[in-house]
């Protein structure tokens, strides 16, 4: 069998948290090829094949680029993976983004490179510690356009992307109630298509025979809704069994005897991200049997991979009176002893 291009566009739904940070999305994406590869034969000469991922958030600190390419050769592809020769290129390529604002280019962002020497085996099935990203500190504008090239020696890649819009969660207001069946209420945002909503649950334990009181949570995935288009404003909501988090409680905490616990606050997350990502994210969604082909979408001209947008809102509110006291008192083998 000839030589083979090895590349993996499959990115998986990351319920925990929504969409998280671009770095770690990147590196998820990345680490996915064992899981997931689509074989791009080259029986014909070498080509090569350019992969770009990056999700710009208006919020960030710093925005993140991962360039890597496919690559080639007999045998064994997670081999490959292992080596950075394979997968990273030899020069440093010129990474940019345009912002630009009813046809006027407003701002040009370069972009330098950075090895990050955190990366952990097991992370993915890709070479660590060491993993080089591109990266800038410049603030972005959700007002702007913004047009991602990568120059090669060879050719240039292109794309671009709407900023999503900060926004804010109307309801719940001051207090979430768990004592019986609510909804989580928000306004789409401009540049937002799809929203993931997630509450965290806050707590601090006591184990018996220890002095040390621990800070916990409780993740609780609701789901996800799509706005009719992404221009904003329309009123939109997604509902919650209060019986099912006295549940989930149930099935995350751990019964130990003499345990002392303290509800905190609940953190109420809703993830957004644009119209590119969530055709990513479908188009993706590995609901195809094993007799299926693997889809490919892409957003960058000349390559493959996604460039997109999304930003993460956190709302903080209080467990309701009521709901601390059904906590404490109708589950008391989870050591509940007050909402403080």
């Amino acid at each position: 069998m000839g030589n083979k291009f090895y590349f993996c566009p499959l990115i998986k739904k990351i319920k925990k948290m929504g969409f998280i940070k671009p770095f770690i999305i990147i590196s998820l994406l990345i680490g996915m090829l064992s899981s997931c590869s689509t074989d791009v034969d080259i029986y014909a000469d070498y080509k090569d094949i350019t992969i770009v991922y990056g999700l710009l958030d208006q919020t960030d600190d710093t925005s993140w680029i991962k360039v890597t390419k496919a690559f080639s050769g007999p045998g064994n592809a997670l081999l490959y993976a292992q080596n950075p020769d394979s997968n990273n290129y030899s020069y440093k390529l010129d990474v940019k983004l345009t912002g630009i604002q009813n046809g006027v280019e407003k701002q040009v962002i370069t972009f330098d490179t950075l090895t990050i020497k955190n990366k952990k085996p097991g992370d993915s099935i890709f070479y660590y510690p060491n993993q080089l990203m591109y990266y800038t500190a410049e603030d972005l504008n959700e007002d702007y356009t913004y047009h991602l090239s990568v120059n090669k020696k060879s050719e240039t890649l292109t794309s671009s992307t709407e900023i999503v819009h900060d926004f804010s969660i109307s309801s719940p207001n001051r207090y979430i109630n768990f004592t019986t069946d609510k909804e989580i209420e928000w306004n789409s945002t401009a540049g937002g298509k799809r929203y993931e909503v997630s509450l965290v649950f806050h707590y601090k334990e006591l184990l018996p025979n220890s002095t040390d009181t621990t800070y916990e949570q409780v993740y609780w995935y609701l789901g996800q809704r799509k706005s009719a288009d992404v221009q904003g404003g329309d009123e939109m909501f997604i509902g919650y069994s209060g019986n099912l988090f006295y549940t989930t409680l149930e099935n995350q905490l751990e019964e130990v005897l003499n345990v002392k616990r303290w509800a905190g606050n609940v953190d109420v997350i809703i993830a957004s991200g644009t119209q590119e990502l969530d055709t990513y994210l479908e188009v993706n969604d590995g609901s195809g049997n094993l007799l299926s082909e693997v889809p490919v979408y892409t957003n960058i001209e000349g390559g493959f991979g996604i460039f997109g947008s999304r930003i993460t809102v956190v709302k903080s509110v209080q467990l309701s009176v009521n709901s601390g006291l059904k906590l404490v008192t109708d589950y008391p083998e989870l050591g509940f002893i007050s909402t403080k």
